[in-house]
């Protein structure tokens, strides 16, 4: 049996005096140059007034969207360090043995991922522009850190006792060169050789694609027998145009799709009241 759960602020040209005359090399390289920082409830907040993100800075609609994705950028900095420091999470290189001067990428992972005999959670982001920890940018900038990342769900799965991987599918590189070609690598070079009897995997929006796709194309037949438990959120997953066998897909039938609603109400409610999958 699967178990699956899963304001507008003002402005004025003495906040930002240089913007409109700024060019896109000229962005900060700090949340702070640009007159942000996340306070104590992790929300993103002017410092000057307090208030939130505001979109707009300019007259010029591209101005404000390549503003924004800038900003993003830093987000997605700021990310890497929580999972770094506040939850120790470590980098793991990707391809393993890669020299440094060629092009790679990296998971997270905790200290035990690899050694923990008993349970390991895997995380799966969608498309787009979020990386390893993020659920969606748009959350992080416009609600808090705890809806659009994964850090609740980390913090939560080493309270009990999980090893967790964290992967980064949309960081690509030339051999890793697609979200399902990341999700299957880390399965089989660093999950496969994991010594958790138990694998539960977490996935929204396109991270359903690549779970389903890393069911039915791995080959790993011990995949089934280990994992078991599956999430999905907003999943855009297909089991017609995944040419997904009647028997994987009986595997999967109580595995139900959460709409990422759902899964902010309910949290970590009944997240890990998982069952043990029988074939």
């Amino acid at each position: 049996m699967l178990f699956s759960l899963m304001a507008e602020g003002s402005h004025s040209e003495e906040k930002r005096p240089k913007l409109e005359k700024m060019s896109e090399s000229e962005f900060p390289d700090t949340l702070e140059g640009f007159g942000y920082e996340f306070n104590d409830q992790g929300q993103l907040r002017n410092i000057k007034t307090g208030e939130p993100f505001e979109f707009k800075v300019s007259d010029d609609k591209s101005f404000n969207q390549k503003h924004y994705e800038a900003l993003g950028e830093l987000i997605t900095n700021h990310v890497y360090k929580l999972l770094e420091t506040q939850e120790g999470l470590k980098r793991m290189f990707i391809p393993l043995n890669s020299p440094e001067n060629e092009p790679r990428t990296f998971v997270f992972h905790t200290e035990d991922a690899l050694t923990n005999q008993d349970k390991l959670l895997l995380l799966i982001h969608g498309s787009g522009v979020v990386r390893a920890g993020q659920w969606a940018r748009r959350l992080i900038i416009n609600d808090c850190l705890d809806s659009g990342t994964q850090l609740p769900f980390i913090k939560r799965a080493k309270a009990d006792g999980y090893g967790v991987i964290v992967l980064n599918t949309n960081d690509k590189t030339k051999t890793l060169d697609s979200p399902e070609a990341h999700t299957e690598y880390v399965w089989n070079k660093i999950v496969k050789k994991a010594q958790a009897k138990h694998v539960a995997i977490i996935a929204h929006s396109y991270g359903g694609k690549c779970t389903m796709d890393l069911i039915v194309n791995s080959g790993d037949k011990t995949l089934k027998q280990r994992v078991f438990a599956i999430a999905l959120t907003d999943s855009v997953h297909s089991f017609d145009h995944q040419n997904t066998p009647k028997s994987t897909i009986a595997w999967l039938q109580k595995v139900n799709n959460f709409v990422a609603f759902t899964l902010t109400r309910r949290r970590w409610k009944s997240m890990f009241l998982f069952n043990v999958c029988s074939n």
